[in-house]
């Protein structure tokens, strides 16, 4: 594509056996933030430490602006790494880490100075120059950290889970400093996390992972709202998802049977008798006292979480099952053991086919 800045083509990795990234295709865009995101062990930090240089691909072409970048150090890419350990001189003063690229590089002291009181402005660090790392909190050391790295002006920034040390509250301050820093400077940043509601906050495009394998990449509400797949849709935030069997079709709107009872999908590419999952949000699901426009679902209040203005409810299935619903605080009251009938818009559920391992004999 032409506004590619980063382009993976066919790349493999292996490491003994293990194929931990398959054929990936990947295109990054200029100044984008896009997010590799997926379980542990999925491939993502692999795929990261390959376009920075840190790991060789097995196969596969890796581009920066339009070069090759496989025969290159990582020195020699315009790219630079924000690590989760931050990965400050520990003998260094703040200054002097943040000066160490353009040290090396020759830079003349008069600009380097500049840079780096214009670099630890920008990350709202000014004063703290003569401070050692050990002196700093672990959000000042994450500071710090995205200084030193972009000092160098690289075109691309590449972040392995750089927030994963820190606590809730501070985690998320600097989600949303990261993500104004991106768009003020107007760098591609490469994001790694394992947590969903960390891409979904931060990203213009997610690309989910698994086993090695991007399973979908596309913007936080397409994914959220239109998941391609079990896996995706069971990910990201929660979602309930429900088996059954295509009962009838009418244009595009579908009877599924289940095990609890009948429900009501829209989908295009399916056929009668087809095993399929079908995935409903929590905050979609409404309730009522009898069945409903051809849902015969059928389900018991289990508990609740009061979480401000709403309430997660817990309810069970006639089939064992459970699922989540949410609903605001005004809504009409319900109590635990108190039965009800599902129900939702057909449109604001999404219904999946089923790769051959997943569907039940």
């Amino acid at each position: 594509m032409s506004d590619s800045i980063v382009s993976i083509q066919h790349v493999d990795k292996w490491y003994g056996n293990n194929h931990v990234v398959k054929d990936m295709n990947l295109e990054i865009r200029e100044g984008e933030f896009l997010t590799l995101l997926g379980p542990s062990g999925c491939g993502k930090t692999t795929t990261l430490r390959m376009i920075a240089g840190f790991e060789d691909a097995s196969s596969g072409i890796i581009e920066v602006q339009g070069e090759r970048v496989e025969e290159k150090e990582p020195y020699q890419r315009d790219v630079n790494t924000v690590f989760q350990n931050y990965s400050l001189f520990p003998h260094m003063s703040v200054y002097d880490n943040v000066a160490y690229g353009p040290s090396i590089k020759k830079v003349p002291k008069d600009e380097i100075r500049r840079r780096v009181e214009e670099m630890l402005a920008l990350v709202q660090m000014s004063g703290y120059e003569k401070r050692k790392p050990d002196a700093l909190s672990g959000g000042q050391k994450q500071r710090v950290a995205i200084a030193r790295a972009l000092i160098n002006n690289p075109r691309v920034l590449l972040l392995d889970e750089p927030l994963g040390a820190l606590d809730l509250k501070l985690r998320k301050q600097m989600q949303i400093e990261l993500k104004r820093l991106q768009k003020k400077l107007g760098i591609t940043f490469v994001y790694v996390t394992h947590d969903q509601e960390e891409a979904m906050t931060m990203s213009d495009r997610i690309a989910v992972m698994r086993d090695g394998i991007i399973l979908q990449i596309d913007s936080p509400l397409e994914i959220y709202d239109h998941p391609n797949c079990r896996f995706v849709a069971d990910f990201i935030g929660e979602s309930n998802i429900l088996d059954g069997k295509v009962h009838s079709i009418s244009g595009n709107l579908m009877q599924v049977e289940t095990p609890c009872g009948i429900i009501k999908t829209c989908g295009e590419g399916f056929t009668v008798g087809e095993t399929i999952c079908v995935s409903i949000r929590p905050e979609y699901l409404s309730v009522t006292h009898e069945p409903k426009d051809g849902f015969t679902v059928r389900a018991r209040v289990k508990d609740f979480i009061y979480m401000g203005t709403v309430i997660k409810t817990s309810l069970d299935l006639d089939s064992g099952q459970e699922l989540k619903f949410s609903r605001f605080e005004t809504d009409p009251d319900l109590h635990e053991g108190d039965e009800r009938y599902l129900y939702w818009d057909p449109a604001k559920s999404v219904p999946i086919h089923l790769e051959a391992s997943e569907v039940q004999a």
